[in-house]
């Protein structure tokens, strides 16, 4: 669990959180997560 929340700190957009709202801020981090699982595998 600490890795995968240290690999999505990296990703800029999310660790500042820019999206205002959450439903984008959210697709945002679903969206990196499946980019870090599918290179990880």
């Amino acid at each position: 669990v600490e890795r995968s929340y240290l690999r999505l700190k990296q990703w800029r957009g999310i660790a500042t959180r820019y999206d205002k709202h959450a439903r984008t801020f959210l697709g945002g981090v679903l969206l990196a997560a499946t980019i870090i699982h599918i290179k990880t595998q």
